[in-house]
Parts: C-alpha cells; sequence; structure tokens
C-alpha cells in the first residue's frame, strides 16, 4: 500500500511538472537560425528520425536521406507566385499551424502540438530551376516524430491540391 502511494504521488509530481513545462515552454525548442534558401536548397533533413524533405536526395551521404525523402508540391496552373498563395492559405487552416514568413518565392510556418506544445519548422521553396515546390519539415527536439511530418505534409499536400 506504502508502495502504490509513492508511485501514485511519483506519477502526480511528473504530471504537474510537465504541465509547467508546458506553460513555460520548454517543449518549444529555439527556432532554428540557419532556415530558408542557400544556394538552391533548403536546409538539409535532420540527422536523426524526425524530418522531411524534397531535397534529402541532394545529400547522398546522409544517414536519413532514404526516410527523409518526400516528393515535392507540383505547381498549380504552372504559376509559381498563385501556388505560393494557395498553399499560404492552405497552411492558414490547418490546425496548430501558424504562418511566419511569407515571400513571394518562400513560406516558413511553424506546427505547434496540441497536448505538449512541440513545435515543428515547415518550409516550402519555388523551385525555379524543377519548377516544383521544395519542402522541409522538422520536429526542433527529440529523435523521432512517429512520421507526424510525413503526416503533416501529406495532409497540407491533399488540402493544396484539392484548392
Amino acid at each position: 500500500m506504502h508502495l502504490l502511494k509513492a508511485l501514485l504521488s511519483g506519477l502526480l509530481a511528473l504530471a504537474v511538472l510537465v504541465l509547467v513545462g508546458v506553460q513555460f515552454g520548454w517543449f518549444s525548442g529555439r527556432p532554428p537560425s540557419d532556415l530558408g534558401v542557400k544556394q538552391g536548397r533548403l536546409k538539409p533533413p535532420s540527422l536523426t528520425r524526425n524530418s522531411v524533405s524534397s531535397q534529402a536526395d541532394l545529400y547522398p551521404d546522409h544517414p536519413q536521406r532514404a526516410h527523409a525523402l518526400i516528393q515535392p508540391l507540383p505547381l498549380k496552373h504552372g504559376d509559381a507566385t498563385a501556388s505560393l498563395r494557395t498553399l499560404a492559405a492552405v497552411l492558414q487552416t490547418q490546425p496548430g499551424i501558424t504562418l511566419v514568413e511569407q515571400r513571394p518565392d518562400y513560406l516558413y510556418a511553424q506546427a505547434q502540438t496540441r497536448w505538449l506544445r512541440f513545435v515543428d519548422d515547415l518550409e516550402f521553396w519555388f523551385n525555379p530551376a524543377r519548377s516544383v515546390i521544395e519542402v522541409r519539415s522538422a520536429s526542433r527536439l527529440g529523435r523521432e516524430d512517429t512520421g507526424l511530418n510525413r503526416r503533416r505534409i501529406e495532409n497540407i499536400r491533399a488540402a493544396y491540391l484539392r484548392q
């Protein structure tokens, strides 16, 4: 009985600590300082299994290249500007996603999970050389996301293609 009380007390203390952490943003991480497009590339995929990128194949020696690779978004009606406007509108309808930066050829958004408020960074860039919208989505914290970034991008893709 004493052991059960101690176990329940410990679990309660842990739950309170998690709630305090959520309130203080302990699980949101810091925004990476190296986002954006550099020399025609978005940031490489994470070294851990918590990111996806349509440009993962540009990094042949990357340990997560095969896991991280995802298809880019096609242009709608062959128009990059209209496609990115449509994509921005889609992002603004997605739960937990905040559009942070919008340029004619680039979008940056942050996705926050509902309960623990983990933050993932999402980037979309019109690549004129390939005439596609390159995508990258990565968790700021942790090593595994159980496929959340991939599912999120595929949900965004489906909503974008329906527009």
